[in-house]
């Protein structure tokens, strides 16, 4: 992972309330064979992984409506945001991960999925790699209502959707999500549904 283009001066830690921020100094040797000095702020939360629950025979998918903060600051009157089943990896894999966060959230019990990509959420400010999966759902792996962790304080509406409605709400901007949009497009694009 070295770089010789790039070289940390110094970081400094600016938060570690809920995740860690910090102020990173760093030489950058540019094109002109000039090493300029720059300082950025860097968001580290973790990794995280998403998955799109799909029943290819009923032609639906599976999605979650919640609260984000960070939504209603920048914009959106209710803070609600319709999303893929998502969670951070903490120290699990990403497989691991992607089947506790769907039980968790969804209620619904897979044991197979498959991952389809990887991508960083916002590369200008945030370490976060996102692994991004699919998997087949059925009614035989519901095992709860889903809804979340209360000890996490949340409260996820579970929501069962036509493929197509949730598609289409891509281009209404009634879903908005990244890692959401990413992984119906791959759905259509690759004919899952």
């Amino acid at each position: 992972m070295e770089n010789p283009n790039i070289k940390i001066q110094k970081t400094e830690l600016l938060s570690n309330n809920w995740y860690l921020l910090n102020k990173v100094t760093f030489d950058y040797l540019n094109k002109k064979g000039q090493w300029i000095t720059q300082k950025r702020e860097v968001y580290d939360r973790g990794n995280g992984a998403g998955i799109l629950l799909y029943n290819k025979e009923n032609k639906t998918i599976i999605l979650t409506r919640q609260f984000r903060l960070p939504s209603y600051l920048n914009g959106n009157s209710s803070g609600m945001m319709i999303e893929v089943c998502a969670g951070l990896l903490d120290a699990d894999h990403p497989e691991q991960c992607i089947i506790r966060e769907t039980e968790e959230e969804t209620g619904y019990r897979v044991t197979e999925v498959k991952k389809v990509m990887e991508t960083y959420v916002s590369p200008g400010a945030v370490t976060e790699i996102l692994y991004l999966f699919v998997g087949e759902y059925n009614t035989d792996m519901k095992v709860s209502e889903g809804g979340g962790l209360e000890q996490e304080q949340e409260e996820i509406e579970v929501l069962e959707w036509p493929f197509d409605k949730a598609y289409n709400m891509i281009a209404t901007g009634e879903i908005k999500d990244a890692k959401t949009i990413l992984l119906l497009q791959y759905a259509k694009i690759n004919n899952l549904i």
